[in-house]
């Protein structure tokens, strides 16, 4: 893979790729890294080149590169020939990356969500994987950091500190957020962030929902924002409809725009997403998603990253699944810049 400094700048304006202004429209493609021959996957499998190939150039896709991905199912040791695919055909076709480093809810690879403990310091500790997070980030920094496609490290997705039995976590009823929720994902960030700048001078972000989830509600958000460990700000937004710049006064995206201004970070909303299928027309989705990018481009976001591509999409059900042939890509073409 082709050596080089980091592609991707900041500024508070927002991204610049190759030194000049990129406004990023692109995807989510969770299962990029799935191959049953070598990992348990997650998904289906994706033929990379059709994938890559069908994007605008130089787009920015945003994909699991989780421990498990990068495991041998039948031996249990790492494995890393589904990710060095993802990156080999991102490579070939001219496109970057957002490596989601790990999951809040645990998906597709233990299973368990992770709580305010794992936040204080149990991201260090072995867990049932062979590394620890802590391990699994230095491991997949250092394989990567050569890469030119790799546009910013996602550190971990939707991250919440909140206390609650791991049966209990995926119900937000029974979610108890610890009032120093903020403090704890700060310092987590802090130290992920340094950890990720000792083998890489990619930059990073944290794939914050940004809708007043534990430990970023308000002007908590802002707070975290302001680590050193993220160059990068994220919301997600699925609002459904034509509407720019969704929720509330506290916790919309207006506030946030407004909060990653303060703190002088570009913020990219890297999950847009809307149901199409049974309960609506991909043509009507792609025209709503179209119009909240344009919409939060002009507000100041940095990109936006529709949720998600999938190879087999279920038109028959009401899913977020965008296939190869949605209408959503011409809009994708129209506003992706760079």
């Amino acid at each position: 893979m082709t050596t080089s400094s980091a592609r991707v700048t900041v500024s508070p304006g927002g991204l610049r790729l190759d030194g000049r202004p990129w406004w990023p429209a692109g995807l989510n493609a969770y299962q990029l890294g799935t191959n049953y021959s070598v990992n348990r996957g997650c998904g289906a499998e994706v033929d990379l080149d059709a994938y890559f190939g069908a994007l605008p150039p130089r787009s920015l896709t945003r994909f699991d590169a989780f421990q498990a991905l990068a495991t041998n199912k039948a031996t249990g040791q790492l494995d890393f020939t589904a990710l060095d695919a993802v990156f080999a055909a991102a490579e070939r076709h001219g496109q970057l990356l957002v490596p989601v480093l790990v999951a809040q809810d645990g998906a597709c690879e233990d299973e368990q969500y992770k709580t305010a403990e794992w936040f204080r310091g149990g991201w260090r500790q072995p867990g049932a994987q062979a590394l620890s997070y802590e391990q699994w980030v230095g491991t997949a920094v250092r394989r990567w950091s050569g890469s030119a496609v790799v546009a910013a490290w996602d550190l971990i997705g939707e991250p919440e500190p909140a206390r609650c039995s791991f049966a209990q976590c995926g119900s937000q009823p029974q979610q108890r957020c610890p009032p120093d929720a903020a403090n704890v994902l700060r310092s987590f960030v802090d130290e992920v962030g340094a950890l990720v700048r000792t083998s890489s001078d990619t930059l990073t972000t944290v794939g914050f929902a940004g809708g007043g989830q534990c430990g970023t509600q308000g002007d908590e958000y802002a707070a975290v924002a302001a680590s050193p460990g993220i160059d990068i700000l994220q919301y997600h937004d699925y609002s459904e409809g034509p509407n720019p710049l969704p929720g509330n006064e506290w916790d919309g995206l207006a506030r946030r725009l407004e909060q990653a201004r303060q703190v002088g970070k570009p913020l990219l909303v890297a999950e847009i997403g809307e149901h199409a299928g049974s309960c609506r027309s991909e043509a009507v989705r792609a025209s709503d998603i179209s119009a909240r990018m344009t919409g939060q481009r002009e507000a100041g976001s940095a990109g936006a990253l529709v949720w998600a591509f999938v190879p087999d999409p279920r038109p028959q059900e009401c899913t977020f699944d965008v296939g190869i042939a949605d209408p959503i890509y011409a809009e994708l073409r129209r506003l992706n810049t760079g």
